[in-house]
């Protein structure tokens, strides 16, 4: 290779990694503005956040709706990061502790980013796709950590019972609690494991 070619491969090199510093601090930006209350951020407000130009905003994502979509697919992967299989093996006890400390302590961590994807989802497919995703990964948990109980109930009464606790244990659950009801962190766990504790031990 001549050294002319090095130069200009190493040029395009820099040009791809300042490219993507420049998106991700606009991912970066409209995430902070969402976590900070600011649920529909204009993209002058995600330019002005990220510090550079609304034209690069629209260089890397033609659409808000892409952009948004870029920021939900990074909180997935924050999600993943803070989560952990919760073993199903055990006294149901023990299990239902740990299933909510940690859905109670992702869910209150997602809250202010989940609040302004909700508001998006009617008209935002790619939205609404990711949160379908999400739901289902949260409904498989509750499958997979109490199986041993759930497998014990006829078919029509374990969908059910799956139904219920999907519910009792979902995003929107927790922000009624917290929002609606004023509970605090704690006292909103204590809630979540009460109901599913009620609907596992249920005849």
């Amino acid at each position: 290779m001549t050294v002319a070619a090095t130069t200009a491969g190493r040029a395009l090199d820099g040009r791809a990694a300042r490219a993507e510093r420049t998106r991700d601090a606009v991912v970066d930006a409209l995430l902070a503005l969402i976590e900070e209350g600011d649920l529909r951020p204009t993209a002058q407000r995600v330019a002005g956040r990220a510090g550079v130009s609304l034209r690069s905003v629209f260089q890397h994502f033609e659409q808000l709706d892409e952009l948004h979509a870029a920021a939900a697919d990074r909180q997935v992967q924050r999600v993943f990061s803070m989560a952990r299989p919760v073993p199903r093996e055990g006294p149901l006890d023990a299990r239902l502790d740990a299933f909510v400390a940690q859905r109670a302590r992702v869910l209150e961590a997602i809250s202010p980013v989940r609040r302004s994807a909700v508001l998006s989802e009617p008209w935002a497919p790619e939205i609404a796709k990711r949160l379908r995703a999400v739901r289902r990964l949260g409904r498989r948990e509750i499958e997979r950590v109490f199986e041993p109980e759930l497998t014990r109930r006829p078919p029509a009464a374990r969908r059910e019972l799956v139904e219920a606790m999907t519910v009792a244990a979902s995003w929107s659950a927790w922000e009624a609690l917290r929002t609606h009801q004023d509970l605090s962190p704690a006292q909103a766990r204590r809630v979540m494991a009460r109901t599913l504790r009620a609907l596992l031990k249920e005849a």
